[in-house]
């Protein structure tokens, strides 16, 4: 496999992983790009961007079909629930703008909210999966799901789980509303509509939540790539067995974690333009390698002469545990800051202090104050990971190698 792009001296282990990913891993097409200190250190990529030469399951197409088209420098991807990370910047900087006291009712900014018994749920719990509303009873359509109508109001109007505010389990579809929602009723502005005014337009990213009608009708629709499913390959080592308790949770249709995971039901197609159009700051952000790497970046230190997104205090916030020990829907031990996952067993960053968050199936993008590094990763060979992607941690292991 070709990979393309550059390493800075002493990154060289990076790339070295980069392409044993393809090799030994099953990556289809990807790229991994690092910061350190505000400059770019790694920047690659390699594969395929379609679906042209696998089938349904993964297989190899027939030998007649089209060749794939490459990945490119500039490609973009679905991240998945690595939008969250990127989600999270926007009420933190409302907080730090003193436009949101995290320390409010939610109700406050969105009356409704107030049901349901929900009438004590804080700011700050929605950010560190604490709200209790990681289901819905009545799961949505696609449609629903991104009509910006149907999410807001069925989390407004759902029961909680726990109490909020007492325990932890990951909102992996219902943060998407939850977060929308409030950022509109404090701001007036959709969260999209301000990542791309606020953050992505004066850091030059090619990163949304929403791809506008323009990119997906211009040039940019070209380079998107499309979702798919790995070849597995005997022997690959492509997925960790998960441990029983976890496995049998997902099995479960009536379990906490099934139906997180199946807020939305049926699964909505990732590859559809009016999937990619809509606005899910939980799940459907599209972003490169570069830009993520390069948001991360923005948010600990100055990059090409823009000041830090976070001031000292708000990057206290963003990875000061809130939440810790077993997830109510991953089974699993997780850890949370405000917006962001933080270290630990369940999703390995570089270092004790790094916060961030990956995407199912392989996305990541976290930061590292104490060593200046920030990281992006994508990937459009998903796999059965939520966390740990085995392609994504090899990455940090030689970057971490590399410093």
């Amino acid at each position: 496999m070709d990979v393309h792009g550059t390493v800075e001296a002493g990154y060289e282990p990076v790339r070295d992983a980069f392409a044993a990913n393809f090799a030994r891993r099953g990556e289809r097409g990807a790229a991994v790009a690092a910061y350190r200190h505000g400059r770019k250190v790694v920047d690659l990529w390699a594969g395929v961007r379609d679906a042209d030469s696998v089938t349904d399951d993964g297989s190899p197409a027939d030998a007649g079909a089209a060749r794939p088209a490459p990945w490119e420098e500039g490609t973009a991807q679905i991240v998945r629930s690595a939008t969250k990370g990127v989600a999270a910047v926007v009420p933190l900087l409302l907080h730090q703008r003193g436009q949101l006291d995290l320390d409010a009712p939610v109700g406050t900014y969105w009356p409704e909210y107030k049901a349901a018994g929900k009438e004590r749920t804080l700011v700050r719990h929605l950010l560190s999966h604490r709200a209790g509303v990681p289901v819905l009873d009545t799961p949505l359509t696609p449609a629903e799901a991104v009509d910006g109508v149907s999410g807001p109001a069925a989390v407004a109007a759902q029961a909680p789980a726990w109490e909020p505010g007492t325990d932890h389990g990951y909102h992996a579809q219902t943060y998407s509303w939850l977060l929308s929602e409030l950022v509109l009723r404090v701001t007036g502005r959709t969260i999209g509509t301000f990542v791309a005014e606020e953050i992505a337009g004066p850091l030059g990213l090619d990163l949304w939540i929403g791809l506008p009608a323009e990119e997906a009708a211009g040039g940019r629709a070209g380079r998107l790539a499309e979702i798919t499913p790995p070849p597995a390959p005997e022997g690959a080592g492509l997925r960790v067995r998960p441990k029983k308790a976890v496995a049998d949770a997902y099995d479960d249709p009536d379990s906490l974690t099934r139906r997180a995971f199946a807020a939305i039901t049926p699964h909505a197609d990732e590859n559809d333009p009016a999937f990619r159009a809509a606005e899910l700051p939980g799940s459907n952000g599209i972003a490169t390698a570069r830009s993520l790497a390069r948001l991360y970046a923005a948010l600990i230190g100055p990059v090409d002469g823009h000041p830090r997104l976070f001031a000292p205090a708000t990057l206290t916030l963003a990875r000061t545990e809130e939440s810790a020990g077993p997830d109510r829907t991953l089974i699993a031990a997780s850890r949370f800051g405000l917006g962001y996952m933080l270290h630990g067993p369940t999703a390995p960053l570089l270092a004790p202090g790094s916060f961030g968050h990956p995407g199912r199936g392989g996305a990541l993008a976290f930061a590292d104050p104490e060593s200046g590094v920030s990281f992006g990763y994508v990937t459009n060979g998903m796999q059965k990971n939520v966390t740990a992607d085995p392609r994504a941690q090899a990455l940090v292991r030689a970057l971490r190698s590399a410093l």
